[in-house]
C-alpha cells in the first residue's frame, strides 16, 4: 500500500463527515423547520462552504505525488480538514435555540468565529500547497497568490463589518469567484 493510500483514509473521514454534518443540517432545515427562521445569507455561506470543501478534496489528489510523508505532514494535513470541519460546524450548528431559533441572529452573533476559521482555512491551504512540492508552488501562478491575500482581507473584513448588505455582497463574491476559479483551474484526475 502506497502511503497516500493509507493518509487519505483520515481525509476521507473527516472531510465526509463535514459534508454530511452541511447536507443533515440543510435537510433539517427543509424537512423540519418548525419556528426556525432560515436566513439567504447564511445559507449561501453553507453552498459555499459545501463547494470549498469538494473543491478542496478534489485538488487533496495532487498529494498522490508524495512519496515520502513524515508525521508532521500528516498531523499537518489532519489539523487543515479538521479546520473544514469547524467551518462546517460553526457557520450550520446543531442548536440556535438560544438565538430564537434565528439563523439572521446565529450568523451575526457567530460570524467572527466562522471568518477566523475560513481566513485560517486560506493561511493552511499555502502550506498545504508548499507540501506537495515546491515545483507544484511555482505552477500555481500569481492568481493563486492573489486568490489567497484577497480571500483573508475580506476574511478579515467579514469580522469587522456587520452591514447586512456588505455580508451579502461578500457571500456571492466569494460563491461566484469559487464558481469561476474551479471552472478555470481545475482539471481531470487519472486517465480517460
Amino acid at each position: 500500500m502506497d502511503p497516500f493510500t493509507h493518509i487519505k483514509s483520515v481525509l476521507a473521514i473527516v472531510l465526509g463527515l463535514s459534508l454530511a454534518h452541511l447536507i443533515q443540517a440543510s435537510l433539517n432545515i427543509l424537512l423540519h423547520r418548525g419556528n426556525k427562521k432560515p436566513y439567504w445569507v447564511q445559507m449561501l455561506w453553507v453552498f459555499y462552504v459545501f463547494l470549498l470543501i469538494l473543491h478542496f478534496w478534489w485538488w487533496e489528489y495532487n498529494l498522490t505525488g508524495i512519496k515520502v510523508w513524515t508525521f508532521l505532514e500528516y498531523m499537518f494535513v489532519t489539523l487543515y480538514i479538521i479546520n473544514y470541519y469547524a467551518i462546517a460546524y460553526v457557520i450550520f450548528p446543531n442548536n440556535i435555540s438560544e438565538y430564537d431559533d434565528s439563523y439572521q441572529n446565529y450568523f451575526y452573533a457567530r460570524k467572527n468565529w466562522f471568518f477566523s476559521f475560513l481566513g485560517f482555512s486560506f493561511l493552511l491551504d499555502v502550506i498545504d500547497t508548499l507540501i506537495k512540492g515546491r515545483q507544484y508552488f511555482s505552477h500555481s501562478g500569481s492568481e493563486y497568490d492573489a486568490r489567497i491575500l484577497v480571500s483573508i482581507v475580506l476574511c478579515l473584513l467579514g469580522i469587522r463589518i456587520s452591514n447586512r448588505k456588505f455580508q451579502s455582497a461578500l457571500v456571492i463574491f466569494f460563491i461566484i469567484y469559487e464558481m469561476v476559479y474551479i471552472a478555470r483551474t481545475t482539471s481531470y484526475i487519472g486517465s480517460r
